[in-house]
Parts: C-alpha cells; structure tokens; sequence
C-alpha cells in the first residue's frame, strides 16, 4: 500500500508541475523558429497595446514556438511565447492582439512569481500530507486510511491551486482589456477567442489544447469580457485595413513552412491568385524542391511588388539554398535596404556574402554581421558566422573572441576559456576587445569553480 500512496502524491505533483506551465514552460522541448515577417507582424500588431501598458515594444521579446497546438505563455520576466499553430488558427488579427494584451496582463500582474511562489507552498502541502497520511494509517493499522487521508488533503491542494490561477486569468482578462482600450483596439477579438477556448469545456482533457488547460476558462470569465465589449467605446473599433492582409500572408508562409507540401497545395491550389497563395505555393515548390517553378511565382510576385522585403528575402533564400550564392546577394542586399533594423535579414546577408566566396565581401559580411549582433542578440547564427568572418579576414584574435562569447552563452565554460585565452594572445591588450575576452575568461572561470 505504501507504493500506492507515493504514486497518489506523484500524481497530484505532476498536475500541479503541469499547471505551472502556464508561467514557465521551460526545457527542450519547446522548438524556437525565427522569421523576420512573422515576427515584425506580430510586433506590430502588438505595438499599440505594448505601450498602453507602459512599455517600449522592444523591450518585450516575443519568440515563436514551432508548435501546431493553440498556446501562447510568457516566462522569465519580459518574454512572450506564441505558438506557430495559434497564429495559423485565427482568422482575424483582432484574435492575436487580444491574446497577446492578456499574457502581457500577466505580466504587469507579476503572476510569474506569486505562481511559481504558489507551486512552492503547494508541493510543500503535498508532502506534508503524504508523511501525516502514512503515519495516520500505521497508527491505525489501515492502509486506505492513509489513501484517504492523502487524497482528500490533495484535492482540497489542487482545488486550491485552481482556484488561485483562475484568479490570475481574470486579473490578466481585465487588464488586456484596459489595455486595448486605452489603446482604442476592439476587444472583439478577445471576446471571439475566449468562445472559441470556451468551446473546447466539451472535450476530453487530453484533446484539449494547452491554451485551454493552462489557462482555465470560466464561464464567468468570458461572461466578462462579453460585458466589458458590450459598454466598451471602442467595441465597433476597426483594425488597419493592411492588419489583414498581413494576417493571411502571414499564415500561407507558416503553412508553406511547415505543413506538408500537398497539403499547402491543396489549401492553395493554382487556381488561387492572390497574393496569398502565390507565396504559399512558392515557398511549396522550393521546398518540394521545383526550383523553376518557385523562382516563377516569387518573381511574379516582385514584379507587383518590387520592393516588398520579405519577397526579395525569400528569392535570395531559394537560389542561396540552390546553390547560387552570388545571386543571391542582390535580392538579399534589396531586403535589407528596405529594412534596415532587422538582425536576421543582416545575418542572412552576411551568411551569402561570406559562403559566395568573395574576398572583397568579407569586411560588408563583417559590418552587417556586428550590426545584426547589436540589433538582436538572441540569433546565436551570429556570433558563429562572426567568427568564420573575422577568420577569413585574417583577425583571428577576434575570430576567437566570437567563439568565447558564443561558448559563455550556451553555458560551455570550458570552451570559453580556451577561446578567450586565444583571444588574448591575438588581441591588443587592453583594447575594448581584449578587456571583453578577459571579462570572459574570469566569468567562466569562477563558473566551473562553482559547479
């Protein structure tokens, strides 16, 4: 009887490590993808509601996660997750925004840190209850008094649990809201997305997506934002008109990107002629890979729109992937003209600068490459391309203090010492660049001294 007691409070453990997941889904299994379409669509759809809620929308990172099912989490402070599958399951941005107002409601909530205070407290109960139930039932000599004991307390534990994130949900639904409304967004789309959650109450836990299941849905709760819509000024608000083609572009490049190619030509046969459908099937063919094909339809798509970024991005993307690494300069060199803030159309760049082989494109690959770094320092590609530039370049100091920085950050302290002494020995001392090397050296150093 003993193991089935131990096996009750694992149980109740993993239902509240699961809950938890609402604020920090963390670990390997979570499959980041970049994208400089995606992600500046995202941003600014966001943007308004960002600074409603007092913040710079840089300072807010938002990372996609290559994931079919309907989610979106924020953790470890100012980081916001959405799902590859949310994005590609709404049909109006009104949706995106009002999801993306309410998890910064949780972040403005500080719920981050009163959950994962919350989970403390609540596996301290667990196992509390666990030793007073198993001592229960050896004074009295019965092995299901202490069954009942452990799990009677435990669900009072879990309801308890339930309860307090619940509350969080409806803190974060009335903060969203006077987000977008201080920002004169409809949440309409709040509302829309609240049903849609609240429909899938009928289905069994384990067809529930995890939206549904680490953000509780009451009825109470989508009752309110229904309220809050009705009596809301801004209730008949419209979007930007380009919001939605945004929107539909951006679900046919997601879908050309990672569902299967039938299945992306079946959703656009040839028979659809929009803009839309072009860059789904385009992005199809290459992948397939029909390299004609898809040159094709991107550059009938360009000549409509020549100076489109995210068009001219893609056609370097193809012939660079193809092989044809010299041609795929110029389109790449036109994306990051017309967007010159964006770090992965740079690193892109830079990556068909250096692979064309050309050594007078180093020193651009360079320049491109440094600017990318200080514009995002989260495309980790950098820093490695960095590094195989400034080695062709000759300045092989600088070649290793890339590779030190890229060990210090995946957490390889030993390679990172090793670099950064290289990088000392290459480097001027006392240059900016050698200082850096050597704040390397000593933090990876007191590291392994703790580890």
């Amino acid at each position: 009887m003993a193991k089935r007691c131990v096996s009750l409070l694992l149980a109740v453990l993993l239902s509240i490590s699961l809950l938890g997941q609402a604020s920090a889904q963390q670990g390997p299994q979570i499959n980041l993808v970049r994208d400089a379409e995606v992600e500046n669509i995202i941003r600014a759809y966001a943007a308004p509601v960002f600074r409603a809620g007092g913040f710079d929308p840089r300072q807010i990172k938002i990372f996609l996660v290559n994931d079919r099912s309907l989610n979106a989490f924020v953790a470890g402070g100012l980081n916001m997750f959405i799902n590859t599958g949310l994005l590609m399951r709404v049909d109006d941005p009104g949706q995106i925004i009002g999801v993306m107002a309410h998890e910064l409601g949780h972040i403005v909530g500080g719920h981050l840190a009163r959950m994962d205070e919350r989970m403390r407290e609540a596996r301290k109960q667990a196992l509390v209850t666990m030793v007073l139930g198993a001592l229960a039932g050896v004074a009295a000599k019965r092995s299901d008094a202490a069954a009942a004991i452990i799990t009677g307390s435990n669900q009072a534990i879990l309801g308890s649990f339930l309860k307090y994130s619940q509350t969080q949900e409806s803190s974060a639904d009335a903060a969203g809201l006077k987000f977008m409304d201080q920002a004169g967004i409809s949440s309409k789309g709040l509302a829309d997305f609240m049903r849609v959650l609240a429909n899938q109450e009928l289905l069994t836990v384990g067809r529930q997506d995890p939206y549904m299941r680490t953000h509780p849905v009451t009825q109470s709760r989508v009752e309110f934002v229904e309220a809050h819509l009705a009596n809301s000024p801004y209730k008949d608000a419209k979007l930007p008109p380009e919001f939605y083609e945004m929107l539909r572009r951006m679900k046919a490049k997601l879908a050309g990107f990672i569902e299967p190619i039938n299945a992306v030509l079946q959703k656009y046969p040839e028979s659809d002629v929009s803009i839309d459908g072009r860059y789904a099937r385009a992005i199809a063919y290459y992948r397939k890979p029909d390299l004609p094909r898809a040159l094709q339809l991107i550059d009938g798509l360009l000549a409509e729109r020549p100076n489109d970024p995210y068009f001219n991005e893609l056609k370097g993307q193809m012939l660079f992937e193809n092989g044809h690494a010299g041609e795929a300069i110029e389109p790449y060199q036109r994306a990051v003209r017309l967007v010159p803030d964006s770090g992965l159309l740079r690193t892109g760049l830079a990556q068909v600068q250096i692979e064309s082989q050309d050594p007078a494109l180093v020193k651009s690959a360079i320049a491109n490459l440094d600017e990318s770094w200080r514009l995002d320092d989260e495309n980790l590609l950098t820093l490695k391309l960095l590094a195989t530039a400034y080695g062709r370049d000759g300045q092989h100091g600088m070649a290793s203090l890339q590779l030190a920085e890229l060990a210090v950050i995946q957490g390889r302290n030993g390679d990172a010492k090793i670099y950064a002494d290289r990088a000392m020995s290459g480097l001027k001392a006392g240059s900016p660049a050698w200082q850096r090397a050597s704040d390397i050296k000593q933090d990876a150093v007191h590291k392994q001294e703790e580890d």
